[in-house]
Order: structure tokens, then sequence, then C-alpha cells
């Protein structure tokens, strides 16, 4: 399949949120995702478009620098960009939670939405 992605939660002192880390080009391409990823298997939820992460992260497991929490990883797997232009990317993600088609796409400024895609009657 090629790629890689990863889902990491991030607790932090104001809370928890879930990047979404998808391998492209050297570097993790990087959404912050307003839900966990089982709600996504379901319906449409925010992503806010980050700054890219190492490849390392794919991996890692612990503390985050300038002490902004922990990360751990609740998805992983292998993806394959289907189809990206300007204002969207469709993803094929075979993970534990996330199987199937998937498109982010833009709202405005850094706002994206992740949403699943129905499964085609094979």
């Amino acid at each position: 399949m090629g790629n890689r992605f990863v889902i990491q939660e991030h607790t932090t002192p104001e809370g928890v949120h879930w990047d979404l880390m998808i391998e492209k080009g050297g570097v993790l391409t990087t959404f912050r995702l307003s839900q966990s990823p089982e709600n996504a298997c379901n319906h449409a939820i925010e992503a806010v478009r980050i700054f890219d992460h190492a490849l390392r992260f794919l991996t890692y497991e612990g503390p985050v620098q300038k002490g902004t929490g922990k990360v751990r990883i609740v998805e992983r797997g292998a993806c394959r960009v289907l189809d990206e232009n300007e204002g969207s990317m469709t993803l094929d993600l075979q993970g534990t939670l996330l199987q199937g088609h998937f498109t982010l796409t833009w709202l405005e400024a850094d706002r994206w939405e992740f949403t699943p895609q129905p499964q085609r009657p094979g």
C-alpha cells in the first residue's frame, strides 16, 4: 500500500485532541482532529491543519516538548492518497479502526473536514 498513517491521542493541560499524521513526501502531513478516530468512522469531524511532523512520530509515544502534554498512539496503518488537489485529499486508510476511503476537505483558513466515504457495493 505504500505510505503509513498514525493517530496520536494528545493529552494537554487544556484537554485532549487527536493528531492524524499522513506519511507524504518524506514528512507527516498533520491534522488536529476534534474527536477520536472512532467517531470518524461514522460522521464528518473537524480537522485543523497544523505543522508537518518528522517521520519518527509514526512510532513515538511519550512526553511532548515544552511541557505541552503527552501522546500515545491510538490508531495506525497503511495509507494511500487516491486523489489530491488544492481543496481536498481522498485517502484509502487500512488501520485497526479506520478502514476504507476518507476525504479531507478544506473549509477555510486552516480548517478542514475529515469525512468517511460510503463503501460502494462490490
